[in-house]
């Protein structure tokens, strides 16, 4: 049986695509059917007002997200809140997202940067009282799970915290109240610090998840909960997590018990949009310029292409580990520019060593207008069309006028990295698995980094998971466009542009 013409395929795909972006955005929207959604600004805190359409007063959940996280990774929880008839608020912190103003304070003191996210937490509180019945709860993830902790126990008239994903020595067996730990199956170290703290509570008897010690009538209440199959983000999507947290909070409140909570469950209608929206590049890749008439890149066979992947994943950190790198007002971003810089160069370099093109081949003539063309439409697709829906769903992308410096310091970065590795890993003759295995070299390379310097690059681990799903994602769109331009270049531009974007506007943005 002969097989359909590859433009019966690609129409096929393209269909399936649009299908996919079209219910994925539907059901997302789904999730907030019957809400009332305002944006608000609390002095300089951009900030997101949920609530039940025609609900009466109720109690307020003020919601804070991570390190280098923003107001769309809390909105699970925050609708999950509303729809159960609670009022909620997620809003940025200093040097996130939206907010325009920088992290003050150094962010390793507790009188830095830890005192100004508490007090920012305490000024959005304080506007949260208004919202509702006047009873409040608040919830952090990761780096926010220590500071509503602080602001709990400055506030005495929060009824309930939820620590998910925490990170924290503050709390006590009784302070704050009711305060309910939540942590993702795959976060062992994590985990194991949420049976502690329910720990200080439930002693003689050890801790055991899913089991409530204390009473919530009288604050004393302390529960650890682990979501299954899910890490340090994936926490954020899970219905577990917010039928955790939702029963807590109707605990806390002495609310009626419902049959059935309603849950928000975005994270695999995300997924669906995303899919479609990748999918969809493979169909129109056929319409990007051929820019070389013979494919271009390294073509090297897998035992000359393993010294030029082992070689700068080894070299990298243990070069940066002596050279000062702290030159920009963002948390551990110029570490991460400098190791992709230096990455790229040490790449390039292997690649004249070895010089990587097929015997007796001449260089491919490049088209020059047409790569222009092919760079400019795959980057405006790679930003606005994957990054649009990023920004709306998963995290804050737009840029402030504060953050485009860093966004030109991180390309700086990128370019050499991707530049050089694009030619590593494609051309003909190449082996197969040569672009995940550069891909795992540098995660392998990030990794001893943080081995080498856990105190001051730690924050890297927070970032990996995101890494890995950008190189997932631009190595699909990069092998589609090299596939129709014949030139490794239109890859690595648009994955550079692409990734000191995303970089650039995710790290948090320190005070000078």
């Amino acid at each position: 049986m002969s097989r359909p013409p590859l433009r019966l395929v690609r129409a096929a795909s393209a269909l399936v695509a649009a299908a996919a972006i079209g219910l994925g955005l539907l059901m997302l929207l789904r999730q907030q059917a019957g809400l009332g959604i305002e944006r608000v600004v609390i002095g300089t805190i951009p900030a997101t007002v949920y609530r039940p359409e025609g609900g009466g007063p109720a109690p307020v959940v003020v919601v804070a997200h991570g390190f280098a996280g923003s107001q769309p990774l809390m909105a699970p929880f925050a609708t999950t809140f509303a729809r159960n008839g609670l009022v909620a608020i997620t809003f940025d912190f200093p040097g996130h997202g939206r907010n325009p103003r920088p992290l003050p304070g150094d962010v390793t003191p507790e009188g830095g940067a830890t005192r100004a996210l508490v007090d920012e937490t305490l000024r959005v509180l304080a506007v949260a009282r208004g919202l509702g019945d006047g009873r409040v709860a608040l919830l952090g993830h990761s780096m926010a799970s220590d500071i509503v902790i602080r602001a709990a126990q400055q506030a005495p008239d929060v009824g309930a915290t939820i620590a998910v994903s925490m990170f924290s020595r503050t709390a006590t067996a009784t302070s704050p109240r009711n305060l309910l730990v939540i942590a993702g199956e795959w976060e062992g170290r994590l985990k194991a610090e949420a049976l502690r703290v329910v720990g200080l509570a439930s002693a003689p008897q050890p801790p055991q998840p899913g089991v409530t010690y204390g009473d919530p009538v009288l604050g004393t209440a302390r529960r650890a909960a682990v979501s299954p199959g899910v890490e340090h983000i994936g926490v954020l999507f899970s219905p577990h997590s917010m039928d955790e947290a939702q029963g807590w909070l109707d605990a806390a409140f002495a609310r009626p018990a419902r049959a059935a909570r309603a849950l928000d469950h975005r994270g695999p209608w995300i997924v669906l949009l995303l899919s479609g929206i990748v999918l969809l590049a493979w169909p129109l890749s056929r319409l990007l310029p051929v820019v070389a008439d013979a494919p271009a890149g390294a073509g090297l066979p897998g035992r000359r292409l393993w010294p030029l992947l082992v070689g700068p994943a080894v070299l990298t950190p243990l070069i940066l580990r002596v050279v000062p790198t702290h030159v920009l007002p963002v948390l551990v971003a110029d570490y991460v520019a400098a190791h992709f810089a230096l990455y790229g160069l040490l790449t390039a370099g292997g690649l004249l060593l070895v010089r990587a093109r097929p015997a007796g081949a001449a260089p491919a003539p490049l088209r020059r207008a047409a790569l222009a063309g092919a760079v400019l439409a795959a980057t405006l697709y790679a930003v606005l069309g994957l990054g649009g829906v990023v920004d709306a769903w998963v995290a804050s992308l737009a840029p402030s006028p504060g953050r485009v410096p860093i966004i030109l310091a991180m390309l700086a970065g990128t370019l050499p990295y991707f530049l050089a590795d694009e030619w590593l890993t494609r051309g003909a003759g190449g082996a197969r698995w040569a672009y995940p295995a550069s891909k795992l070299a540098f995660l392998l390379s990030l990794a001893l980094a943080v081995a080498l310097d856990p105190g001051r690059l730690f924050f890297l681990v927070v970032i990996v998971p995101a890494v890995l799903v950008l190189f997932l994602i631009y190595g699909v769109l990069g092998t589609w466009a090299y596939r129709r331009t014949g030139h490794p270049a239109v890859g690595g531009l648009t994955n550079a542009i692409a990734f000191a974007w995303a970089l650039g506007v995710t790290f948090p943005l320190l005070a000078a």
